[in-house]
Formats: C-alpha cells, sequence, structure tokens
C-alpha cells in the first residue's frame, strides 16, 4: 500500500514536472506581454516601479525550467537530496509568486493615481509629429482605446497645439473609423470618439496587473502541490524501510 502511495506520488510529481516547464513558457510570455504593454503606455504611467512584478515573473518563468529538470532528475533517480532540493527551489518560488501578488495589488490600486497625475501634462506636450514620443503615444491610445480627450473631445480645446493650430480641429486619431474623410474638426462632433481616454488607460493598466496577478496565483497553487508530492516521497522513503531495501536493489541491479 505504501509503495502504491510513493508510485502515485511520483507520477504526479513526473507530470507536474510537465506542466513546470509549460507554465515557465506561459510566465515568460505573460511578463513579456506586460513589458510591451507597458511601454505603449509609459507615458500615462511614470513610476517604473510597475515593472517589478513583470520582471519577477519573468524571472520566475525561468527558474521553473531549472526547477522542472532537476525535479525530473530527482525523481527518476530517486534522490533524497534531488527532491529535497526541489520541494526547497518550489517553496522559495511560491514565496516569490506570493510577493508578486501583493505587489501587483499594490500598483493596481496605484494606476489611477499616476494616470491622473501623469496625462494632463502628456496631452499638453502634444504636437502632432510622428518623430515626438508623446504625440505617438496619445495617437496610439486614442486609436486603440477608441477614445479622444482625456473626459472627452473637448479636453484638446485647452492644449497648446489645439490653441496654435487655430483650425478648430482635434487629432485624426480622435476619428471613428466607420467615418469616411473625417478631418478631427470640432464642427462635425459626431465623427469622434465620445469617450476620454483617462478612465480607458486606467482601466488598461489595472487589466495588465490583473493579469500578473492571476499568473501568479495559478502557478503558486501548482507550486504548493509540487512541494507536497515531494514531501510525500521523501516521507514515505524514509519511514518504509521496503520501499528503502527496493530502491537499494533497483541500484546494485
Amino acid at each position: 500500500m505504501g509503495q502504491c502511495g510513493i508510485t502515485s506520488s511520483k507520477t504526479v510529481l513526473v507530470f507536474l514536472n510537465l506542466i513546470f516547464w509549460a507554465a515557465a513558457g506561459i510566465l515568460c510570455y505573460i511578463g513579456a506581454y506586460v513589458f510591451i504593454t507597458y511601454d505603449d503606455y509609459d507615458h500615462f504611467f511614470e513610476d517604473v516601479y510597475t515593472l517589478i512584478p513583470a520582471i519577477i515573473i519573468i524571472a520566475v518563468g525561468t527558474l521553473l525550467f531549472i526547477i522542472g529538470l532537476i525535479g525530473c532528475c530527482a525523481t527518476i533517480r530517486e534522490s533524497s537530496c534531488g527532491l529535497a532540493t526541489f520541494a526547497a527551489i518550489l517553496l522559495l518560488v511560491f514565496v516569490t509568486e506570493c510577493v508578486v501578488v501583493v505587489l501587483g495589488y499594490i500598483y493596481r490600486a496605484k494606476a489611477e493615481d499616476q494616470v491622473n497625475h501623469s496625462i494632463q501634462k502628456v496631452y499638453n506636450e502634444y504636437n502632432g509629429t510622428n518623430t515626438d514620443a508623446p504625440s505617438r503615444a496619445i495617437d496610439y491610445v486614442q486609436k486603440q482605446l477608441h477614445c479622444c480627450g482625456i473626459h472627452n473631445y473637448s479636453d484638446w480645446r485647452n492644449t497648446r497645439w489645439f490653441k496654435e493650430s487655430k483650425n478648430n480641429s482635434v487629432p485624426v486619431s480622435c476619428c471613428q473609423p466607420s467615418i469616411s474623410n473625417c478631418t478631427g474638426t470640432l464642427a462635425r462632433p459626431a465623427d469622434l470618439y465620445q469617450e476620454g481616454c483617462e478612465a480607458l488607460v486606467v482601466k488598461k493598466l489595472k487589466e495588465i496587473m490583473m493579469y500578473v496577478i492571476w499568473s501568479a496565483l495559478t502557478f503558486a497553487s501548482i507550486q504548493m502541490l509540487g512541494m507536497l508530492c515531494a514531501c510525500v516521497v521523501l516521507c514515505r522513503r524514509s519511514h518504509d524501510p521496503a520501499y528503502e531495501l527496493l530502491v537499494t536493489t533497483n541500484s546494485y541491479a
């Protein structure tokens, strides 16, 4: 019965190691996605420490490749030292992912304050040229999120670009794609996106943090199961003389 329990735990361990390799790829992908998305919105979110959870996620994903290798070798070779190392590293990664969850919630809560603080400055720096980073950022966000201005399209009236251009128009990135020949003129407000960008940028940044949080929680749960299985194999091996004899016999065979 004890041998059956150990075999079941070992089978689960091997299966979990395969999951760890898959999880490593997924975590690295999520971390890269956060980096790429942040790059598109970085003018609206000045706190670079927001990237810390993404950096940790990528580091954890890389470490999971190593964990999977150690776990497979330790399970196949029946190594007590290897399994103990495997469980210890899993515990370290589990704690790290708990830190990621906490940091994710902290920076998610700060997203609105950060955007509120920076968005007016970014809009005031707009000059309508594609070579200007703030201008590219605003045009990108307005096209991607289907928004115009901070709260609505009328906010453009207060910008330096609007006052200097003196054409009573907003950027063409405010134009709805279904409208042909849209020039951004305020004489035809129905051609423009009606919703402001501030709330949508905050929503997008909070969604990014939730991806990180849920990923960390999901894989932390899997790692907890891996630690449990490793501990079961180690405990059964140390308390079951028949299993120890079987392992020794197989080693000499």
